[in-house]
């Protein structure tokens, strides 16, 4: 990384919104790894779920002043950091959170695996709907469980869940993990999905895992409506898992958290946080969360506003350029599902390696493979909007050479 001048510049305010900045060489896994991960280091990276803009001056300044204490040591949850999830999901998702439901976790995807060892045992079923964020796919395998597969539907319209075969699925399964809103496909699910998959998970004794960490991305007129008060209200368990690390592209400070309102349950979680070692938190995350939760609206609007603007850019062109791609638009998050079943057969593209290989021989695109999101994402890639529209137009362009 290269070195900085001992006086930095003034942080920019709040209201001059999302920045995009030069990433390089500061070890970030989307720029710095491209040679590693894809044999190239001169691609177009919009592959890693992670945003090109600068954190919100509120998280900055925050950072700041918690390094300018020399000491970085073990490092306790305060009040403030539970107050702060309080009033963003009070306020953002109308939804009310006791403090003590909280449990602060370093990430989600950790955070999954604890849970799977809490409460399910090896050879319990899982069910995950595909095509799915990897982690949460191979999370059944990796820990000596079974993977039960509910395939969303896909239609000419968006994508729908298979209700017959996710009754079929629930049947002896111990845990539904739900994504929500959805990655890889930016479902948003009303509030009608959610009580007829919570009447599906209390008929087959099924807890409910909810990764809600793209709720925040949610397109107007699109809003999230968070599982787990709509399930309290029918005896089901759930535990809802989130953070302000896509929101706030914060995901390096590790800091994420599960709300479990049920406290057999959150005792049991906290035992398994206990024995993995992970019950102190990162100063610097901690800082952040409260930053961005309580200081960082604005800077959230400015995101969304420019986030809807990079979406209409990649749909406008798709929908004016025959290349045998088509875009869904996504209801929520910065990531864009492209159906490239048509350029396959167009390019004579034998499979699903052939065609990540034309992105990145043909393009020069870093882009996420469908097929590792299940086989469900054969013949599809994942798109990354989170950048500067001159970026944008320029893996556009070349994908239309």
């Amino acid at each position: 990384m290269t070195e900085t001048n001992a006086t930095q510049p003034e942080l920019p305010a709040e209201r001059d919104g999302v920045q995009a900045v030069e990433r390089r060489n500061s070890d970030c896994i989307k720029y710095d790894s491209l040679a590693e991960r894809f044999g190239r280091a001169d691609l177009i990276p919009l592959w890693v779920a992670d945003l090109d803009f600068a954190a919100p001056a509120s998280v900055q300044r925050a950072l700041s002043q918690r390094a300018a204490h020399p000491i970085y040591g073990y490092t306790r949850y305060p009040p403030e950091f539970f107050a702060a999830i309080v009033h963003w999901q009070a306020t953002q998702h109308r939804w009310q959170i006791p403090p003590e439901a909280i449990l602060p976790m370093p990430g989600t995807v950790p955070a999954l695996a604890l849970i799977a060892q809490t409460f399910s045992q090896p050879g319990d079923g899982i069910v995950v709907q595909t095509p799915i964020y990897p982690p949460i796919h191979q999370l059944p395998a990796n820990h000596g469980r079974r993977l039960r597969e509910n395939p969303l539907r896909h239609t000419a319209t968006g994508y729908e869940i298979d209700w017959d075969d996710l009754d079929q699925e629930l049947a002896g399964a111990k845990l539904f993990i739900l994504c929500a809103p959805h990655n890889p496909v930016g479902r948003v699910w009303r509030q009608e999905e959610l009580q007829r998959i919570i009447a599906l998970c209390k008929t087959h004794g099924a807890m409910i895992v909810a990764d809600e960490v793209h709720a925040d991305l949610c397109y107007a007129p699109h809003r999230h409506q968070p599982i787990a008060p709509l399930a309290a209200a029918e005896g089901v368990a759930v535990i809802t898992l989130n953070a302000p690390s896509k929101t706030f592209n914060i995901a390096g400070l590790n800091t994420a958290y599960a709300v479990v309102e049920d406290a057999g349950h959150r005792a049991a979680l906290q035992r398994r946080i206990e024995q993995a070692g992970l019950a102190s938190g990162n100063p610097f995350g901690i800082r952040a969360l409260i930053a961005a939760y309580t200081e960082g609206r604005a800077w959230h609007a400015a995101l969304m506003q420019t986030l809807a603007a990079r979406r209409k850019q990649v749909l406008d062109f798709f929908a004016t350029h025959d290349l045998g791609i088509r875009v869904q638009p996504p209801e929520a998050t910065y990531l864009l599902w492209l159906d490239c079943r048509a350029l396959m057969t167009r390019k004579e593209l034998s499979d699903d390696a052939a065609l990540a290989r034309f992105f990145i021989d043909d393009a020069g695109l870093a882009l996420n493979p469908g097929i590792s999101f299940g086989t469900p994402g054969t013949g599809f890639m994942r798109l990354n909007i989170g950048t500067d529209a001159t970026r944008i137009q320029q893996a556009l362009d070349v994908i239309s050479q």
